[in-house]
């Protein structure tokens, strides 16, 4: 009995640790499943980082993307290639896709895998922005004649190609896979499926899902950071890392839309701010919309064009409200209209601005100036109320008229007062003049009553 006991203890403090040790040296499930935004990039990297010092056996980055940007695709790809802990990329699940910026992230891992019915490449750079197309600059060859001549644009898309094609092949020639496949991949927006891609080693193994991933991977020897490691896959638990509470307000703040509608949500709360004074929570909320903006157009692709003609055109059309004139107006929603066409600097589908949400807000900025204009108009026609002009034509009563001094009560007020004709004591006048503090007054007849 005494000696069970001691077992009981023994096996309770020396494989206590060994559980712990086990549960530290999990597998790390990561996920990009949308297009590749500094959202992705901070949450990959963030990961990638933690991992590091969790003694996390090895990560596998399941994929299912169209593409995103090259400076949120660099991101994480740095952080792959600098990783001590394995990488595994995983196109996943069938029918998924690692497209553009997906591949170059394929290529980089330490082994890439895919699903039966996934495809990887197109992995051309897409131009941001527009060129103008007319210039045109002679490029001097001493080697070809005649001279040729390309426009700004074809040059520029040509070293976006060349350094596109540069990166992928260095990659491709870092982890030993097909870089004559990427360089079409770049040139010709090549693509691949699963098994294909297999065939011509482009990636290191098909799998169906992640258990047959993982026994796929078992015992694997895999390159990282100049040292062999044979992967040990059976006995670590896998531990799904989803984005934090950073990662998904970065995610929805750099939402093209979003950032759209923070801007002029910032903009109007400021401008109700400045014309009714006091009022405090527009321009606070405009404030802290403003700046959200600010922060997420840092981190996409914006023209600077776009973005002055929505200001301009917000400009004009508060303007409208201090000075009706309707030009000001229709201008301001025009320039509205088209620098909310223009404010994306891109022509990737997944970061422009939804054209459904630029025809709903400047309809109802068009509504709004409407009336507006129909306000002013009605307000021009009514009768004068305050002021020096209101006391023209108002109906009072002589009170008394005395030596020459003539006094009437009119707007409920003692005035002193001139006629033009005789008036007596209790008689009705009207006010035809005023000077100062004095009124110009006439008498009204029974017949002026009636």
């Amino acid at each position: 009995m005494y000696n069970r006991f001691l077992a009981i203890i023994f096996s309770f403090f020396f494989l206590l640790p060994i559980s712990e040790a086990e549960e530290q040296s999990a597998i790390w499930l990561l996920t990009i499943d949308s297009a590749i935004t500094p959202a992705t990039a901070d949450y990959i990297v963030q990961a990638l980082t933690k991992a590091q010092t969790e003694n996390v056996a090895l990560v596998v980055l399941t994929i299912d993307t169209p593409g995103g940007l090259d400076l949120a695709m660099r991101e994480i790809i740095q952080a792959i290639l600098v990783s001590a802990i394995p990488v595994v990329s995983y196109v996943h699940p069938a029918g998924a896709r690692a497209a553009s910026a997906g591949t170059y992230i394929l290529y980089a891992s330490h082994i890439a895998a895919m699903s039966p019915a996934t495809n990887l490449g197109a992995a051309t750079p897409v131009q941001l922005g527009e060129l103008d197309n007319k210039t045109k600059q002679v490029v001097i060859d001493t080697t070809a004649t005649p001279t040729t001549t390309k426009s700004n644009a074809d040059t520029l898309h040509d070293k976006m190609v060349n350094d596109a094609d540069a990166y992928l092949q260095s990659l491709a020639a870092l982890r030993e896979r097909n870089a004559i496949w990427a360089s079409k991949a770049v040139r010709e927006s090549a693509s691949l499926s699963a098994e294909e891609a297999l065939k011509e080693n482009v990636i290191d193994l098909m799998a169906t899902d992640i258990n047959d991933l993982l026994k796929k991977l078992q015992g694997r020897e895999v390159k990282v950071l100049g040292e062999v490691k044979k992967l040990e896959t059976e006995q670590h638990p896998i531990k799904i890392i989803d984005p934090n509470w950073r990662n998904q307000l970065l995610s929805i703040v750099t939402n093209p839309n979003i950032a759209y509608l923070l801007m002029l949500l910032g903009i109007y709360g400021v401008f109700f701010e400045l014309s009714s004074p006091g009022s405090v929570l527009p321009g606070v909320l405009g404030g802290i919309a403003i700046l959200l903006a600010l922060f997420a157009f840092q981190v996409l692709p914006i023209n600077y064009a776009g973005m002055g003609l929505i200001l301009l055109g917000i400009a004009f059309m508060a303007a409208e409200a201090f000075f009706p004139s309707f030009i000001l107006g229709l201008g301001g929603v025009v320039a509205f209209v088209m620098g909310s066409i223009m404010l994306m600097d891109t022509d990737l589908p997944y970061f422009a601005i939804s054209p459904a949400l630029i025809g709903g807000l400047a309809l109802v900025s068009t509504l709004f100036f409407i009336w507006v204009i129909k306000m002013s108009l009605q307000i021009r026609t009514q009768p004068i109320i305050t002021g020096q002009e209101a006391m023209i034509g108002a109906i009072g009563e002589c009170i008394s008229h005395q030596q020459e001094q003539l006094r009437v009560f009119v707007h409920s007020e003692m005035w002193n007062a001139q006629a033009t004709q005789p008036i007596q004591q209790g008689q009705a006048v009207r006010v035809i003049a005023r000077k100062g503090l004095l009124l110009t007054v006439e008498p009204i007849n029974i017949t002026d009553n009636k």
